[in-house]
């Protein structure tokens, strides 16, 4: 089985902090990177912005713009969605790897560890996706795994996919069953359903009702 930090990779060199900028803003012209390693005598100190390259004076070298590098990185030992977490939070399309001594290992493509995603069962794997809503002091991981598994249907993944100062939104992945099932169970509970299904007979219930009286008011 793949591990996420089969993904790790060293296909470009990181840079040097004593090579010139010059050379460094070539390197940028070539590559679709955000972000670039700089070691320091074999050091990660952090990664030279792409964004930033062009400002720099050419004449000089990397160490002389230690202040302009973006210090994040992931561990080797990380689980894909905290890499994933990484790549978020500095909005960038590589980071860096470090061991537990911080030795530079390599970096991660975003590309790659999207790719790693798309191999896991929550994506992979045949079933329903539902959306719900609920106040955020109210809702229990707990409870909408078991909302699921009671209507005899298997959880593959949920997570947290938006969330305010009041209100959390899960999405939930399950095997192929009765969605309309879950789904009114949820409702039973007070969680609000936000994606749509054509499974669901309550809404159907209500279009059809609506339908009907928009007839009966234009006659």
């Amino acid at each position: 089985m793949t591990e996420i930090k089969d993904y790790i990779t060293n296909d470009y060199k990181a840079i040097d902090s004593q090579s010139k900028i010059s050379d460094i803003q070539d390197f940028f012209m070539d590559v679709p990177f955000s972000h670039f390693p700089v070691l320091n005598e074999g050091v990660y100190i952090g990664s030279m912005v792409a964004d930033d390259i062009e400002t720099l004076d050419s004449d000089k070298k990397a160490a002389d713009y230690l202040y302009t590098l973006e210090t994040f990185f992931a561990r080797d030992s990380m689980i894909w969605l905290d890499v994933l977490e990484v790549f978020a939070k500095n909005h960038t399309n590589i980071v860096p790897v470090l061991n537990e001594k911080n030795i530079y290992s390599g970096y991660y493509e975003l590309e790659d560890i999207v790719k790693f995603f798309h191999e896991t069962p929550f994506l992979r794997e045949p079933g329903g996706i539902i959306v719900v809503q609920k106040n955020i002091t109210d809702y229990s991981m707990s409870q909408i795994a078991q909302i699921v598994e009671s209507n005899n249907a298997k959880l593959l993944g949920m997570f947290v996919s938006e969330a305010t100062s009041e209100n959390i939104q899960i999405t939930i992945k399950t095997t192929i069953g009765s969605l309309n099932d879950i789904i009114q169970t949820f409702r039973r509970y007070n969680y609000e359903i936000i994606s749509e299904h054509h499974e669901d007979n309550y809404l159907n219930s209500l279009k059809e009702r609506s339908e009907y009286l928009d007839k009966y008011l234009n006659i």
